[in-house]
Order: structure tokens, then sequence, then C-alpha cells
């Protein structure tokens, strides 16, 4: 066991504090990572708040983590100390199941093991990447292509996997239109990722105030939500609407912006139920589908994808001591796109 520095969250909606964690021995398998870079994502905030259910406090947030490998276990094939690497929402999963053997360890039939507040297959807390280092099993660690620096490489762990997974699934590319509903840290993503596989890209937004930021990542069109005409003059336009927004939307409206077939996918999730009237899918056999993020091989693909084509996050960095204040900028969609702290400060 190793004491590492680290910044939790003591006990529900308490401010994060700097303390100390443990992290496990290395054992034959893991790799041991400085943590250079921690993004904030929404979903740390969530659950440093209780949004999402009874969490597991002291929590340490943080899934977007990246860094370098400074030691080994004796069986780890697939990195070297020295080697640049990340880490997103997981840590592991039972590696059995059906979901698992597909690669789909996200969706793993036992639930995969987060990589903060939660138990590990040993029964151990599980402690984020707002702390110094971690270990982890290298099966659940990525590499993080030399084009991207470690920085703007870090959110892409969760926002741009978040987006980028179901962007595959629904065959967002050449000849298809794509929404993405929300201009924030996964919507900035979306329209990056959307664009460079070639799909026409429209954010819509409350307002247009990121407007020219949404043209400049990629977007071919904005348009305001907080205006009625926006749903009246895009009815039946697109393939796919990509909600990143943890807000419930009137979910009707956006699933008649929808062609025939076309899928309604949902990767922010509100703390609250939602209600859906039927008939809205039923003209026009729409389908509301949700998203989780990918599978390890999937993240790889992902982070290989990003670098090909020159791009990471968006990024304001911050020392550790700005955290609780970054949250309320969060809550406040005041960001720009991505909150990434520099772990040094910790």
């Amino acid at each position: 066991m190793t004491t590492v520095a680290a910044y939790a969250a003591p006990s529900a909606k308490a401010p994060l504090e700097r303390t100390t964690i443990e992290r496990r021995a290395v054992g034959e398998f893991d790799v041991l990572i400085d943590i250079k870079f921690a993004g904030i994502c929404h979903s740390d905030i969530h659950q440093a708040r209780d949004g999402w259910g009874e969490g597991l406090f002291p929590m340490v947030p943080g899934h977007e983590i990246a860094g370098v490998v400074t030691e080994t276990g004796p069986g780890v094939t697939k990195f070297a100390v020295g080697d640049r690497v990340g880490v997103g929402c997981m840590v592991d999963s039972c590696r059995e199941c059906d979901n698992c053997r597909a690669g789909l360890e996200q969706y793993c039939a036992e639930g995969n093991t987060g990589t903060y507040n939660a138990l590990d297959r040993q029964g151990e807390r599980t402690y984020g990447g707002y702390s110094t280092h971690i270990v982890v099993d290298e099966k659940y660690t990525l590499r993080i292509p030399d084009g991207l620096s470690l920085d703007e490489a870090a959110p892409l762990l969760c926002a741009g996997i978040t987006t980028y997974s179901p962007l595959k699934h629904w065959n967002a590319g050449p000849g298809k239109k794509v929404a993405v509903v929300g201009m924030g840290g996964l919507g900035h993503m979306a329209v990056k990722i959307a664009h460079a596989l070639g799909a026409e890209v429209t954010v819509l937004s409350q307002s247009l105030r990121k407007q020219e930021d949404g043209l400049k990542l990629g977007a071919d069109h904005y348009y305001a939500t907080s205006d009625p005409e926006t749903f009246e003059s895009l009815r039946g336009s697109f393939d796919i609407v990509l909600s990143t927004v943890s807000a419930p939307l009137d979910f009707g409206s956006y699933l008649s912006l929808l062609k025939t077939d076309g899928a309604l996918v949902n990767v922010g999730a509100p703390e609250e139920p939602i209600s859906v009237n039927l008939f809205s899918l039923i003209g026009g056999r729409k389908s509301l589908s949700g998203s989780g993020i990918g599978g390890i091989q999937e993240t790889q693909d992902m982070l290989d994808f990003c670098a090909e084509h020159g791009f990471g996050a968006e990024i304001e960095l911050i020392g550790a001591s700005e955290i609780n204040e970054a949250y309320e900028r969060v809550l406040n969609s005041d960001v720009r796109y991505r909150f990434v702290i520099d772990t040094a400060t910790i």
C-alpha cells in the first residue's frame, strides 16, 4: 500500500478538500500511474452530491485521467515505464460475460467497476483521478497517442468516448444529419467527432451564445432551442439527435426533429425521471435510446481517431484549490469546455 495525496468530498454535498488515500501495491498485471491531469466531469458533481443515489464517502472523484507509467507489475506486457496512458470510467469488469467477451465491458452483466465511488472485485473502495497516483490493471489502461497532449487528452477518457461510442453505433458519417443537444463538455466533443466522421452537424443549444465556438469546432448549423421556430423549421430533419444535457427535456419536441427510423440518443443523465408520449415514437418508427461509455478497445480506437484528426478537448486548466469553484461554474455552464486539474497542485 502507498499513501498519496488527493482531493475528496468528505460527505455528500460537502466541499472537496485535500486529504490522503491508500493505493494498493502494484500487482502482477498492474501499472502505477503518475497522474498529470484529471478532467472534471458533470458526473463527478452528481456523485459527490449524491444526485445519483447514495455514494461512498469520503469520495475522490475523477475518471478522466492522463499520466505516465512509473512502475509495472511482472506480468505486464502492454506498457513500460515512461509510457503515456489514460484511465476512463471503469477499472475492471467480470471479463467472462457475453458483453465483456464482445469488448463491451462497459455493459458487463455483473456491472463494471467504476474508477471511483465503487467497490472493486476484492471489496475495496475505488478512488478516482483527483489524486497524484493510481494503480490500474493494464487491461483497463489506455495508451495516449503521441499526437495528443496529456491535458487535452484527459477529457477524452469520458467526454470523448461517451460521444464517440453512440455516434459510431448509430453510423454517423457522410450523408447523415446529426444534431447535438448542448454545447458543454460532452457536446463540444460530439461536434468535433461527428464532424470528423463526415456527418452534417447541427448544434441545438438554449441560446446562440456559443454559436461562434460551435461553428469553429465543426458544426454546420447552430440553433437556439429557446426559439419555438427552431422545432418547427427542423421537424423531421435528423437521423440522430444526441442529447448531452443532464436536465430533463421536452422529449416529444426533440423526437419530432427525427426522420423516420431516427434515434434520439441520451448520454446526459438527468437526476429526475422523464415521461414520454409513446405516440411520438410510433409515428415514424423512431427510437429513444441511451448509451454509456465505450469498451476498452473502442476507447483506444477513439483516442487514435482523435490523434489522427488532430484534436483533443477544449480545456481550462486549473489548480486543485479551484475544484469547488469549478463545480459551481460547471453548474452555471461557465466553462469552455472542460475543466482539467493540474494534479501537480494537489
